[in-house]
């Protein structure tokens, strides 16, 4: 009886009779003789973050009201009187009266309210403290921090077992995502096997890590993120679920984790205006450290001394006066070390009454780069939702659009690569007359490749609709319905002009090369929900069906030869003319899925889902594949043992265990597959070049996921905190199995027995210091520890991998050459010699080390006064890498940019340095550098602290202007990082993106009016 008893009487009603009981005082005080208090009207608004709030209770001695929808309130007040603000989900305030007539509020999320935090599963929504599974979930309120152009970045060391880094400092460019390691063997930078699931809005995008041509390779690694099309102020929250019961209703999309992003609705009230604008500063945050003039001029003399050579030959430039020897130019500065400049303004209207509500946004944005050019990214987005539902809430019908159109128009080259290999003394760019400086011929000016250009144009479009509704009580009828259209054309230019005129190069050598690739994709998914409550138990459930297909089309043409560069966007124009591609693709996708959820007393509780899938990547033999899983949570806080524990709040242990899968292996992938194009022509004929071999045997991938965790709140949840272990393990791994080149084929696509198991622990630690009225102080801090092993692989000496993968040992291990210091007699380095044959050959690649990270995690703390907020977040990694041997292609004394670590090289003096002796000779030397490249010397610690984002913000409140606020903002990205050994620019990056432009250190500085 008590519990129905609670859920007949609202939250809201019992404030408002609390507030009646406290009128009594007031009215014993009319029949008595105390002197009468003056009283007067006091009003306001009480808002939170994202507005005005409805339906808060504020109460004095007066009486009660309740805030309209627009958040106002009028009460009687008098001096001395105390009005208190209550409503659920936020702390309650309390404000003691002088003589003001107007007073405004802005309430707090109360930390202590977790029975109402629900989070976001994609089919279904749970309350965090009822879930069975891992999910991790960022806000707009973080988002909203920090100075990004990607989602992604919003969750670099924010989240447990998520591990992000980017692929380029360059805006526009690819992120590389593990959620909870490497699932798949397949070659991580050429495939998306590896990648999450993303959803938006319910809507699903293709996995593919947007590898769409090999035209952006030099400047954006050849990668795009899909994400990109979002604009991060339009995103309410990310979910990122981890374990087999979050991602089990996903199936064989599951796998590798699901990135469910939500945009932003609209809220009952008065229509309300945004406008947001910012300007932001982006620089290299720290350069290599490189010798100058002076000491290469040292290391040279000494080179051709070493060498015995006297007469300098006709490519020592710096030496035979072709060059002035003692000019100096900061090549880093010169080249990258440019003021990037970033604008973004938005305009956004929502609003609504409590049967339709709308959202309406549009932003611009754009960012030049540190190169010597104004090219630069830009993105135009438009976001616009409505919610409607009917009088009885029978029906209701979300839905939401989303438009981008984002244009890279960059140099086709990335200059970090010339600005760490020029010599500090090479020659001026320009001439006096501001020409390119080609001195005379022996100089190749970086700056020509400014004429060479990239440009791509991407248009994303994302449509959705919910409609739902309910026939009976606790039972709606729902159907989920999305359209995705993704276009991306790409131009690389190369006119004649990126060479020295000297050459005598005409417009008939320039270069165009086209790339148009285009994807369609929908998806219907009607689901019947169910739910009922007797008393102790509650069963909530789901059965469904998802159809999803899409269309992919990508054409490719390259031209050469035009009669002027004026004609070099036209390929018609060009003398010759080549079709390098033209490739149509289907791929379906089919499936049905349920959920039961069972719940007692409020504190047990048992979740089973089941998915079945169907695709055509498969034969007709092992098109369908069975994934699910079972999850269970005990809340034994609220078992009577520990009621009377006042210091325990909350707690929970969890687990789960269940199967997804994948079928990321391509379309048409177990067919017999033809191509054309120029390179089949014969005798002026295009004819059929086989590419892949017929096998309808090889099947789904298949990942078994187990977790057990426990979550524990204290003192009234001021302090969370959850430990969570997982074991992954991915088998019947879909890859391309090598064929001997004389079968005409280089490989099958077939199923591998191997098994690799991703285990580990994280830990999230969440504290409320300091809660009061004027004061706030939280912070949060996560750590996660992944470990990579390969844990099975029968018959591994008769596959291809026999020489790159060792059972028992990471899949992210690298067989290198085992490094034993430097001959002090030669100046040579020294390695294992296994075989004992006194070469050193790719026989005695036998030591091995691992490319991978131990540890990382985040530590973010968010500290208010009144209306000033800061916020900041501190990203660490532990990690091995390849070091700085990776970034030398050369020995000490060559005719380039060296690193001034280089002055610890071999002298007579100096037996046991750190680099061999000072060369200019391509001989022995030159192979030991790249044996040592391919050494164990070569990887080491890679870790990092960075400061990642930094931000100060202040809220001024208009009296006269109730509904109006303004806030200005200060907001700082990647602007200061440690590391202890690693030399490089940027230890985030992968070692093949070591002369890549890294992440850049921003600052931007924004106004935010909300009326």
């Amino acid at each position: 009886m008590k519990h129905l008893l609670l859920k007949v009487v609202s939250p809201s009603l019992l404030f408002l009779l609390w507030g009646l009981f406290l009128t009594l005082p007031s009215l014993a005080a009319t029949h008595s003789f105390t002197p009468i208090q003056k009283t007067w009207k006091l009003r306001g608004v009480v808002r939170d973050v994202d507005g005005p709030l409805p339906g808060v209770i504020v109460t004095c001695s007066a009486g009660a009201v309740i805030t309209d929808t627009n958040g106002n309130y009028v009460i009687d007040t008098q001096i001395g009187d105390v009005v208190f603000f209550s409503f659920v989900g936020y702390s309650t305030q309390q404000v003691f009266i002088k003589n003001q007539t107007i007073l405004d509020i802005i309430l707090k999320t109360d930390v202590t309210q977790l029975d109402q935090i629900t989070v976001n599963t994609g089919y279904y929504t749970v309350k965090d403290r009822e879930r069975t599974g891992n999910i991790a979930k960022v806000t707009a309120k973080d988002i909203e921090f920090q100075a990004i152009t990607n989602p992604l970045q919003a969750l670099q060391g924010r989240m447990a077992g998520v591990d992000i880094s980017q692929n380029s400092g360059l805006a526009g460019g690819g992120f590389r995502v593990k959620i909870r390691g490497r699932n798949s063997l397949q070659n991580l930078s050429t495939t998306s096997a590896n990648e999450p699931l993303y959803v938006i809005d319910g809507v699903p995008l293709l996995q593919t890590n947007g590898k769409i041509s090999g035209l952006s390779l030099e400047v954006l690694r050849n990668s795009f993120s899909a994400l990109s099309a979002i604009n991060p102020n339009d995103i309410e929250s990310i979910e990122v679920l981890k374990d087999a019961d979050a991602t089990a209703i996903y199936g064989s999309r599951g796998a590798n984790g699901v990135v469910l992003i939500t945009t932003k609705k609209g809220k009952e009230g008065k229509t309300q205006f945004s406008l947001n604008a910012s300007t932001g500063f982006s620089k290299v945050g720290s350069f290599m450290k490189m010798m100058n003039t002076q000491e290469f001029n040292k290391l040279r003399d000494e080179a051709f001394a070493n060498d015995g050579i006297t007469t300098f030959p006709a490519n020592a430039y710096d030496m035979n006066g072709a060059w002035d020897r003692n000019r100096y130019t900061d090549w880093q500065k010169e080249l990258i070390g440019k003021t990037a400049i970033d604008k973004n303004i938005s305009f956004g209207m929502r609003g609504g009454n409590e049967y339709t509500r709308f959202n309406f946004n549009l932003a611009h944005g754009e960012n030049s780069t540190v190169f010597p050019s104004s090219k630069g990214y830009a993105r135009n987005s438009a976001l616009i939702s409505v919610d409607h539902q009917s009088k009885d809430a029978k029906l209701k019908i979300q839905s939401s659009t989303s438009y981008s159109a984002q244009s890279n128009d960059l140099p086709a080259a990335d200059f970090t690569t010339p600005a760490l290999n020029l010599a500090p003394n090479a020659p001026a760019l320009h001439n006096p007359d501001g020409s390119l400086n080609w001195q005379n011929g022996t100089f190749n000016n970086p700056l020509s490749q400014l004429n060479k250009t990239y440009n791509s144009n991407t248009r994303t479009l994302i449509l959705n609709t919910q409609v739902s509704y309910s026939f009976f009580p606790n039972t709606f009828l729902k159907v989920n319905a999305g359209i995705t259209t993704n276009s991306i054309k790409e131009m690389q230019l190369a006119p004649h002009t990126i060479y020295n005129p000297a050459y005598g190069y005409t417009s008939a050598s320039s270069q165009s090369t086209l790339n148009d690739y285009s994807s369609d994709s929908y998806i219907i998914e009607p689901q019947f929900h169910w739910n009922q409550d007797w008393g102790l138990h509650e069963v909530n459930a789901l059965v469904g069906a998802s159809y999803q297909a899409s269309t992919t089309d990508n054409f490719g043409a390259f031209g050469f030869g035009f009669s002027s560069n004026a004609f070099i966007t036209n390929l018609a124009a060009a003398t010759y003319q080549y079709i390098l591609n033209g490739t149509n693709s289907e791929y379906k996708y089919a499936s049905i899925f349920a959920r039961l959820n069972y719940g007692y007393k409020e504190r047990y509780f048992l979740n089973l889902t089941a998915r079945r899938d169907g695709s055509s990547r498969f034969g007709p033999d092992k098109k369908y594949g069975n994934f699910g899983a079972v999850g269970a949570a005990w809340l034994f806080s609220e078992e009577l043992l520990f009621k009377d524990h006042r210091w325990l709040s909350f707690g929970k242990l969890r687990g789960s265990y269940g199967t997804t899968g994948s079928d990321n292996i391509g379309d048409y992938a177990y067919l017999d597959t033809y191509s054309s194009g120029y390179q089949q022509i014969y005798d002026g004929i295009s004819g059929l070049a086989p590419t892949k071999l017929f096998n309808p045997d090889y099947g789904w991938e298949k990942t078994d996921k187990l977790e057990a965790a426990v979550e524990l709140g204290f003192l009234k949840n001021r302090i969370n905190t959850s430990v969570s272990w997982y074991q992954n393990r991915s088998s019947n791994q879909l890859l391309d199995y090598s064929l001997p080149n004389t079968t005409g084929f280089s490989g099958i696509n077939s199923n591998f027995p191997a098994t690799i198991q991703n285990s580990g622990w994280e830990v999230t630690f969440n504290v409320s210091p300091i809660q009061s009225k004027d004061w706030n102080w939280s912070t949060n801090f996560n750590i996660s520890f992944p470990k990579n092993e390969l844990l099975d692989f029968p018959n591994i000496e008769s596959s291809p991998y026999r020489n790159s993968l060792i059972v028992g040992e990471s899949v992210n291990i690298v067989k290198l050459y085992h490094y034993e210091g430097m001959d002090p007699t030669t100046g040579l380095y020294k390695f294992k010699d296994y075989d004992n044959n006194n070469i050193i050959n790719a026989a005695d690649k036998k030591a091995f080390k691992s490319i991978e990270t131990s540890f990382h995690g985040g530590f973010q703390n968010t500290i208010s006064y009144k209306n000033l907020q800061l916020d900041f977040l501190f990203q660490f990694v532990k990690q091995t890498n390849y070091n700085f041997y990776q970034l030398i292609s050369n020995p000490p004394g060559f005719l380039n940019g060296t690193p001034s670590i280089m002055t610890d090289r071999w002298t007579p003096e100096n037996t046991q340095a750190l680099f061999s002796k000072a060369t200019t000779q391509y001989n022995q030397y030159s192979t030991q550098v790249a044996t040592m490249r391919e050494s164990d010397h070569a990887i080491g610690d890679a870790s990092y602290i960075r400061l990642k984002n930094i931000s100060i913000s202040y809220n001024f409140v208009i009296p006269k202007m109730p509904n109006t606020n303004i806030r200005v903002y200060l907001q700082g990205q990647n602007l200061w990082s440690w590391t202890n050994d690693y030399f490089g620019m940027d230890p985030e990056f992968n070692f093949d993106n070591s002369q890549q432009l890294p992440s850049l250190c921003s600052y931007a500085l924004g106004l935010q009016l909300n009326f």
